[in-house]
């Protein structure tokens, strides 16, 4: 009897095993159990330049000289050829929901007068392109609810002059077709954090006010909230609090909860606004085994060829008893980039099978 007991006790040990070495692959089989899986990612799509020469200007003249170098900065990083990069990221792995966050729309004006005439000829819509990449890969993609925050309208000096409008957005993407008929979706919300940043400029203060977007989401008769966000870059006075305006604004729910986003906080960076997040009752969905989960950030200008990947910030939090079946960064590999050289973004993407409560 003592085969049949070995045979037990190496079957047993395979199955065990099955969950930690699906953990970073890339594609897996559902089995049995893909009834009560989710698949989410998280996705900063980089806004294309360094707003801080900006921000600096000690001139009007510097003001106008610096949007003019952002705005050629913008162009050379090529977000329609990103797009597609990102799209065979989102191809890959299947994602249910995305995340999305600096989905920009930039828009110009002539000629140039700043906010007086507000800028209205559509330049990017990043939201549009990527959707569009995704649809000619046969994948049906569409945003649920779209939160708009900082709105910004300056002059830039060059040949020709012309203004520059930034709306900076954050949008949840939901997999529509034959495999997202099983979502149903109801509730979506979004909306913006009572505490924001105001940013003095030689034009006069910009205010960056930052949000987020929510959906509820029932499939398999299970029912949770999903939620994306993006909480602020540049202060982490203002950033700490809106973190606990998270908590006591969409996240506050009898729901199972499911929070993605670029939280400019987490371990390996400044942890505060992380350390209010996961003490407020949300649990990292990402398995210390994989190693670090490196996610930001690639140098301005996405055309240098050495990834410098320092700090991870962009994350999938859960709370209501999500288990974390894989998880992997994505966009951070240099077959990842584009034919001209282009990392995806400044930031790698994170994406996570989680098995539903």
């Amino acid at each position: 009897m003592r085969y049949p007991k070995v045979l037990l006790a190496l079957a047993a040990a395979a199955l065990l095993a099955v969950p930690a070495a699906q953990a970073g692959g890339r594609h897996h089989r559902h089995g049995h159990h893909g009834k009560r899986q989710i698949t989410v990612m998280t996705q900063n799509l980089y806004l294309g330049t360094d707003l801080n020469p900006i921000f600096a200007a000690p001139s009007l003249p510097a003001l106008f000289a610096a949007v003019g170098a952002g705005w050629t900065q913008v162009q050379a990083n090529d977000f329609p050829a990103r797009a597609q990069a990102i799209a065979n990221e989102i191809a890959a792995n299947r994602p249910d929901l995305v995340g999305l966050q600096e989905a920009e729309l930039y828009r110009t004006d002539v000629p140039p007068d700043g906010p007086a005439t507000p800028a209205e000829t559509v330049a990017y819509d990043f939201i549009g392109l990527l959707v569009n990449a995704l649809a000619q890969r046969g994948l049906q993609y569409e945003p649920v609810s779209t939160f708009s925050g900082t709105d910004v309208e300056l002059p830039a000096f060059l040949p020709p002059t012309l203004d520059v409008r930034l709306t900076d957005r954050v949008t949840l993407l939901v997999r529509k077709g034959r495999h997202g008929h099983r979502l149903k979706l109801s509730n979506a919300q979004t909306g913006a954090y009572p505490t924001t940043l105001s940013i003095p400029t030689v034009a006069g203060p910009i205010t960056a006010t930052r949000g987020w977007v929510s959906v509820d989401v029932k499939t398999r008769g299970e029912k949770f909230r999903f939620i994306t966000t993006h909480l602020e870059a540049y202060s982490p006075l203002v950033r700490n609090p809106q973190a606990a305006e998270l908590l006591a604004g969409p996240a506050s729910t009898s729901l199972p909860v499911v929070v993605v986003g670029d939280f400019n906080s987490g371990p390996g960076g400044d942890p505060t606004a992380y350390g209010i997040l996961t003490g407020g009752g949300l649990s990292d969905a990402w398995p210390a085994l994989l190693g670090p989960g490196l996610t930001c950030c690639h140098a301005t200008d996405l055309h240098n060829p050495n990834a410098t990947l320092t700090k991870r910030i962009d994350l999938v939090l859960t709370r209501g008893g999500f288990k974390t079946l894989s998880a992997r960064v994505v966009g951070a590999d240099p077959a990842d980039r584009t034919a001209s050289g282009l990392w995806p973004s400044d930031h790698a993407g994170l994406v996570a099978r989680l098995r539903l409560p």
